[in-house]
């Protein structure tokens, strides 16, 4: 094993062989073209990847299952956190392994598995001499996502007053760094794992494994994306001048009762959610390749705290690498 791989194996990956035939998709718009200003098309035909370039009005999800059913034995994506969370979806379904190449804006996921965001040409490294690892899918009424679902507003009421208790603070700051589209605040309902009720609260946010809020300088990282566990971050809304009661914590699952359909943000992307919501984490469920040349972690993992993150779930017999 070379010293690179040697060094991502304390994080889990581990070597596998390259595949036979496998499939890039390509967002030519994410990121202002970040995509086709690396030459990342022509770059990943030059290493025998076949490529497929999107068009506006192409089904991405469908695309995906077709070059599944065509033969590919590894899938990946070059684009925003919405599209990788599509074409993880398809190859978590079939088993095969996904690759992340960081061509969208923010590329939040890149970021938490452990890929140079900077270095998005050498993401493709990942197809020909990748490490390999499992990491945990979350889903929203069988939607999955990779990062997050947010719902509420961002707004006036979260920047009142009422929210500078430095606890509170930091879950705001952390909800506002990695939420998506906010709209106008629907009439949510859920229950805490103090079995407290919040009703109308300003922000919900559901992340696939649970944001680094107790570290202010990573508070919009996560330490590992392999606990088993959603992280959920509640923010009440603030009622005649009190303090709001906010609170985090991770649980299997959650449900959110809504009285009809609401706006969301999943993984950056606005989306319609019929009630009621029903969250709930995949454990292990995606194969995922990264260059041995890159991190393998992201930042709030590199410089861990003491009991912290949670112990990471072991996997069952028959979950390792294939």
């Amino acid at each position: 094993m070379n010293p690179a791989k040697r060094q991502l194996s304390r994080y889990g990956w581990q070597p596998a062989e390259p595949p036979r035939r496998p499939v890039l998709f390509v967002n030519p718009r994410s990121g202002g073209g970040k995509a086709a200003r690396g030459g990342i098309a022509e770059r990943a035909r030059a290493n025998g990847i076949e490529v497929v370039t999107l068009t506006p009005g192409q089904d991405l999800a469908a695309l995906a299952r077709e070059a599944i059913a065509a033969g590919a034995d590894a899938v990946g994506m070059a684009g925003g956190d919405g599209s990788l969370a599509v074409v993880a979806a398809a190859a978590a379904a079939h088993g095969i392994p996904f690759v992340c190449v960081p061509a969208g804006t923010r590329n939040h996921f890149a970021l938490d598995v452990g890929v140079d965001r900077h270095d998005v040409t050498g993401a493709l490294d990942a197809f020909t001499d990748g490490v390999e690892r499992r990491i945990d899918l979350a889903e929203v009424n069988g939607r999955t996502f990779l990062n997050n679902v947010s719902l509420g507003i961002y707004g006036d009421a979260v920047r009142s007053p009422s929210y500078r208790d430095a606890k509170m603070r930091t879950l705001l700051e952390t909800a506002a760094e990695v939420m998506g589209p906010s709209a106008e605040a629907p009439e949510l309902s859920l229950v805490d794992d103090l079995e407290r009720e919040h009703r109308h609260p300003a922000v919900v946010l559901v992340s696939n494994n649970p944001y680094a809020v107790d570290r202010p300088l990573f508070r919009g990282t996560r330490p590992t994306l392999s606990g088993g566990h959603l992280g959920i971050i509640v923010l009440d809304a603030p009622a005649g001048g009190r303090f709001a009661p906010g609170r985090a914590w991770i649980a299997p699952q959650l449900e959110v009762s809504v009285p009809a359909t609401v706006h969301a943000g999943v993984d950056g992307e606005a989306v319609d959610l019929s009630p009621p919501l029903r969250f709930a984490i995949l454990p292990a469920a995606l194969r995922v390749r990264i260059s041995p040349r890159h991190p393998g972690a992201s930042p709030s993992a590199r410089l861990p705290l003491p009991g912290y993150p949670p112990r990471e779930r072991q996997p069952h017999e028959g979950e390792g690498t294939a």
